[in-house]
């Protein structure tokens, strides 16, 4: 290469090092062109305490959280209560969104960031409405596609992921703003947003599950909360295994459901749980066939609290008041829990195979094995 052609060669690769700068540099002033929003707020005036309804909306599904009676709940499934802390992190969250980037861009680009307008089409966007009491909306926001951070390494399999979403606030705007939160949690899903909170056995006393088939069928019991575990009605040669009893007499310590729908009609061929605690509470419930990793499961829960604490025979007369105060804060936090505990009896529970099939043991596999004994095995015949 002579010295004519190295110069001309030069002069190309500024020209093209110019002109990927120029695009770089256009670019980046499109999406500052808005630049006085640059990390102002997405929705500067939300009027949190004024919210009373939000809707979801993303392709044919739809979701509606309200307010009544000074609680929230799920529409979708029979206005049971929603979960409140959730709605208040995601109010609080809109709120405080920051704008990281904005450009104007034109009604043919919208699909581009799957902005169209929800619905069954291609690119289409989530709808986030905010309404008070009267159903009037007080602001909106439509979820575009995610924004992806770009991969730091060099190897074709790291392709980033999403660190923010394209999204566009209010009505009639044109201006599509990058925020640094994905908003995963953000969907019309019903069964994400309900209140998990649920009943809770404590101190079993009894614990019978009454199978279909009755010689499936069992009940424990125990004298006291330090007492060994008994079969009751226990056959001739009958004897527990305790090693299979884990999980068995700690029914539902701590459960949790998937999804709830409203009423309560018995399941089909349904197995009935009942238990009973030391605190007097009594749990009835009804468990059907699993379907899809769940179980449906209709519970009612009743209780005798006695007002009148019991004395003991070797109490001092001193020691009364103090006894009687803590006998009283504790029958008052039992009638807490049975008030609480009693609303869920209008409702069957889709429960989580893991919560149930613990409880789901036949008689027999509650039992010790039997062993033939040594002494009663016929001596061989000498030959």
């Amino acid at each position: 290469m002579n010295r004519k052609q190295l110069l001309v060669l030069l002069v190309v690769v500024v020209l093209v090092g110019t002109a990927g700068w120029l695009v770089y540099q256009r670019g980046n002033a499109s999406w500052q062109s808005a630049g006085q929003a640059i990390g102002g707020k997405l929705l500067p005036n939300l009027p949190i305490n004024d919210i009373a309804q939000i809707t979801i909306q993303a392709g044919t599904n739809q979701l509606t959280l309200a307010r009544r009676d000074n609680l929230w709940r799920v529409r979708e499934r029979g206005d049971y209560p929603a979960n409140f802390s959730q709605i208040s992190d995601t109010l609080l969250k809109f709120a405080d969104l920051k704008i990281a980037q904005s450009e104007e861009i034109g009604p043919s680009q919208l699909g581009r960031f799957e902005l169209l307008p929800p619905g069954p089409a291609t690119n289409s966007s989530t709808l986030i409405e905010f309404k008070d009491q009267a159903g009037k909306t007080l602001a909106s926001v439509l979820l575009g596609k995610k924004h992806m951070k770009q991969p730091s390494g060099n190897s074709q399999l790291d392709e980033g992921w999403p660190d923010g979403r394209y999204v566009m606030a209010g009505s009639g705007t044109r201006t599509v703003a990058v925020i640094s939160d994905p908003l995963d949690n953000v969907q019309p899903k019903p069964e994400d947003w309900l209140d998990k909170t649920f009943f809770k056995i404590e101190n079993p006393k009894s614990i019978a599950v009454t199978f279909p088939v009755a010689t499936n069928s069992w009940k424990l019991v125990r004298a006291s909360e330090t007492n060994d575990w008994q079969l009751a009605d226990a056959r001739p040669g009958e004897k527990l295994d305790s090693s299979k009893l884990y999980n068995v007499t700690s029914p539902f310590d701590s459960p949790s459901f998937d999804d709830v729908s409203p009423g309560a009609a018995a399941p089909t061929n349904a197995t009935a749980l009942t238990v009973e605690t030391f605190d007097g509470f009594i749990y009835a419930a009804t468990i059907g066939s699993e379907r899809d990793g769940n179980y449906p499961l209709t519970i009612s829960v009743s209780a005798n609290l006695p007002t009148v604490r019991p004395s003991a025979n070797n109490e001092k007369p001193e020691e009364k008041p103090k006894l009687d105060a803590e006998f009283q804060a504790r029958q008052k936090t039992l009638a807490e829990k049975l008030a609480k505990e009693k609303q869920f009896k209008d409702w069957t529970y889709q429960m989580p195979a893991y919560t149930v099939e613990t409880l789901l043991k036949t008689r027999n596999q509650l039992l010790a094995e039997t062993k033939i004994s040594e002494t009663n095995t016929p001596a061989p015949v000498a030959k």
